[in-house]
């Protein structure tokens, strides 16, 4: 699959635009600060419904207007989709091929995208969060139950979390939210183990390709809540935990029990790279699992994904920039940065090239040989 054309009005620092893309590589140019991420983020809004950039919806209206409008349309194997959205402070419209959605989840499995940032390289070394949502964010694409799940879940971990801050919190109240907390976040467990399982399998196996056999990655799901095979096992491993827990939770008054504080144990060679390891190692952890996130979704789907790569081929040495771009001819890539050398301009599949300036977008016209010749005739 691959995106086709974006419109835009008052998003970001774009007032107005209607761009076409080629489905294979789309270079977009530009000095810092001028509108690069800003047209990639547009794009990312058909996949998700949301911004890998912010939470606050509101934040990508151009400044001084009341509300930003995006539509999007991409074509897969058997049919063309159309995103569109418009969002102002007072409230937030989605549509999937002319029809308004209700929820986000509605949205889901239709546009397939991975972004690819300099954050992303620091996922093996930060902390567990960003791990976590890096989990979540492929599996929401994959399955919507799984978005609605930890919707739920972070709904009623707040509602427990407010009811604990309280001077004097109800039990019984508690045990309610304990329940379904237990419900939701055990569906949750089991679906990031079998998610983790899945990505341990392909990021050791192009880890080992990087490398050329001299490292071996392994994935390991550190679940706060032990994994369990079964449902019914899990939700009782779980509620025993969390009753366990209630002192320390009342005193501390926030819950330490639950996925929310699961984490990803990341080895090479049987060290912990997210304490012990080179900043090389970390890096090429971080592009195996990147690379194994788009496999998954083709695994799963039968669908080729969408990548951005948001100004982190500059982070990369020669050797991972040219692993990476081999990895990826047969799929859409929109690559921004502030040059590009040569060299890895020429090792690029065929495609277009946009120059970006202040909100402004200039295609780069190729030179035509032949009319060149006939003109000299």
């Amino acid at each position: 699959m691959y995106i086709t054309t974006v419109e835009l009005q008052d998003f970001r620092n774009y007032e107005s635009l209607n761009l076409s893309f080629h489905p294979k590589v789309n270079l977009i140019l530009g000095n810092n600060a001028q509108g690069k991420t800003n047209l990639i983020e547009a794009v990312y809004l058909s996949s998700l419904g949301k911004s890998f950039r912010t939470a606050n919806d509101v934040e990508m209206i151009q400044f001084g207007k009341k509300f930003f409008r995006v539509k999007i349309q991409a074509e897969k194997k058997n049919e063309d989709v159309c995103v569109e959205m418009a969002v102002s402070k007072e409230s937030k419209a989605v549509k999937l091929n002319g029809r308004k959605i209700r929820k986000i989840s509605e949205l889901l499995e239709n546009v397939y995208i991975v972004v690819f940032s300099p954050e992303d390289l620091k996922i093996v070394k930060e902390e567990p969060e960003k791990r976590r949502k890096f989990i979540d964010r492929e599996l929401c694409q994959i399955k919507p139950l799984y978005f609605n799940r930890l919707a739920r879940y972070k709904k009623i971990l707040l509602q427990r979390n407010t009811m604990l801050k309280e001077q004097k919190p109800k039990l019984s109240l508690l045990e309610i939210w304990d329940q379904e907390l237990c419900e939701y976040g055990s569906r949750i467990i089991i679906e990031r183990a079998e998610f983790i399982k899945k990505l341990d399998r392909i990021s050791s196996e192009i880890h080992r390709n990087i490398t050329n056999g001299k490292e071996k990655l392994h994935v390991q799901y550190e679940a706060n809540v032990p994994f369990m095979k079964s449902m019914d096992e899990q939700q009782a491993l779980f509620l025993e935990k969390i009753k366990g827990a209630l002192e320390k939770d009342l005193s501390r008054r926030t819950t330490s029990v639950g996925p929310h504080r699961d984490d990803l144990k990341i080895t090479i060679n049987g060290i912990d790279i997210r304490k012990y390891g080179s900043q090389g190692q970390q890096r090429t952890a971080a592009l195996s699992l990147k690379l194994a996130e788009i496999m998954l979704i083709r695994e799963e789907t039968e669908e080729n994904c969408i990548l951005l790569l948001d100004d982190v081929l500059s982070e990369l040495d020669e050797e991972r920039q040219n692993y990476l771009i081999n990895s990826l001819s047969d799929i859409q890539l929109f690559i921004t940065s502030a040059e590009l050398s040569e060299k890895v301009r020429a090792s690029l599949p065929e495609g277009k090239t946009f120059y970006v300036t202040e909100g402004k977008i200039e295609e780069e016209k190729k030179c035509n040989t032949e009319s060149v010749i006939e003109s000299l005739k």
